[in-house]
């Protein structure tokens, strides 16, 4: 600062105190002078004071902080303005009370800031992080638009780091909107330019448990779902990326259930890695493998009602859940009628908790599909359960009877022949 004096930041600690965040506030506001050593101290007041503001959730006065700090971004070199921006947006965007259309408009501020700068790096980064918050808010085509704009222009820059990032964002949009071709495309395009190159663990990770999700989702591969979520689980948990890791755990216990694995569930909840990982999320997994195990509707409702926020929540478990409740009722009817040659459909319906009606038309649904073997008498109320046949060994003999005429008509040949 010339013909002045430069102001010293006041005392930091580990934990801010008002008097800490007052200093602070009035020293990345003061003139700058030209000394290195001030921009270096201003570029630690800002992110510090960043982080402060995010832990106490003060969402509007972060984003004053990164408007009022624009005269010194344009100051500073363009590579240390990206850093703290990026840093900055990133603090403000992680604040889980914060209002999504506020971190909308932030990220469409910056945007607009550094189009006006002509940053276009700078841009393009903070367009691929509005492209993963519209998705986060479940604004998923306006994710799409933007992703496909900017791909567009990434390609003829090859930037190949953020064309990832972007085809990835892009993958799970249209997977949440039901385009799956779409989605399957944008990941192979993602995974085909991530292995012409060295990606870090945490984008390989986010890879791979989008592979897991379209495999669950679109083919119902819950084996190849599995491995790639495994694979997901140990890049999250390499990089100490908890959250992410935890997710990619649950799912792993979700393909288990799926695939009728339901002792593997406890298993995998002893491996070493897996016990690091304490959650509500996961106890909600465990109690409907543990259901589904004794093939118990009750039990299945009562997991339910005690676990319906973390079941209903995700999305990828969502999916599939109607898809495991129809097949749990379908395993308890079944548990319910073994022990009958002849019972009443009421008894059944008073049983399991449910109307006579639905009762009655998923056990004619069960018989057509052959899940066991019986016919309704509707006139009556009953269901008459058949004896299941023994298995029928007439196509094995037949085959080996088969093969015994060859091999003596083989062995007449070679006497013939020896004959002559």
């Amino acid at each position: 600062m010339s013909g002045g004096t430069m102001m010293e930041p006041a005392p930091t600690s580990h934990i801010l105190t008002d008097e800490n965040v007052v200093g602070l506030m009035k020293y990345v506001h003061s003139p700058l002078s030209d000394k290195e050593e001030d921009i270096k101290k201003r570029e630690e007041s800002l992110l510090e004071l960043g982080k402060y503001l995010a832990d106490s959730n003060q969402i509007e006065q972060l984003r004053t902080l990164i408007q009022d700090a624009r005269p010194f971004f344009i100051s500073i070199g363009t590579a240390k303005a990206v850093k703290i921006i990026r840093s900055l947006v990133e603090l403000c965007l992680k604040i889980v009370e914060g209002d999504g259309d506020v971190k909308v408009n932030l990220c469409l501020e910056c945007i607009q800031w550094a189009k006006d700068q002509n940053r276009v790096y700078l841009r393009q980064i903070l367009q691929a992080r509005l492209i993963r918050l519209y998705n986060d808010l479940g604004r998923y085509t306006s994710a799409t638009h933007l992703a496909n704009e900017l791909i567009h222009e990434l390609k003829r820059l090859d930037d190949k780091d953020l064309i990832i990032e972007a085809q990835l964002e892009n993958s799970k949009a249209c997977y949440a909107l039901s385009s799956h071709s779409k989605a399957r495309a944008a990941l192979v395009s993602a995974r085909t330019t991530a292995n012409s190159m060295y990606i870090p663990p945490k984008m390989q990770a986010a890879l791979d448990m989008q592979s897991g999700i379209l495999h669950a989702g679109e083919d119902r591969d819950f084996k190849t779902a599995f491995s790639y979520f495994f694979e997901a689980f140990e890049g999250f948990d390499s990089v100490n990326e908890k959250d992410e890791a935890l997710r990619a755990l649950k799912y792993m216990l979700l393909c288990e259930i799926m695939l009728g694995n339901y002792d593997e569930v406890k298993s995998l909840m002893m491996h070493k890695t897996a016990m690091k990982y304490t959650s509500t999320q996961l106890d909600a997994m465990v109690a409907i493998a543990e259901a589904a195990k004794n093939r118990s509707m009750s039990e299945f409702n009562t997991a339910f009602g005690r676990y319906r926020e973390e079941l209903q929540c995700d999305a990828v478990v969502r999916k599939h859940f109607k898809s495991l409740s129809s097949t749990m009722l379908e395993k308890d009817l079944c548990r319910l009628v073994e022990p009958y040659s002849q019972v009443q459909i009421s008894h059944i319906a008073k049983t399991i908790g449910m109307d006579i009606d639905k009762v009655e038309r998923k056990l004619s649904q069960m018989i057509l599909d052959k899940k066991f073997s019986g016919c309704l008498h509707q006139g009556d109320g009953l269901l008459v359960v058949f004896e299941l046949p023994g298995p029928d060994h007439t196509y094995e003999i037949g085959v080996e009877t088969i093969h015994a005429m060859s091999e003596v008509l083989d062995a007449l040949y070679v006497r013939a022949r020896n004959i002559r």
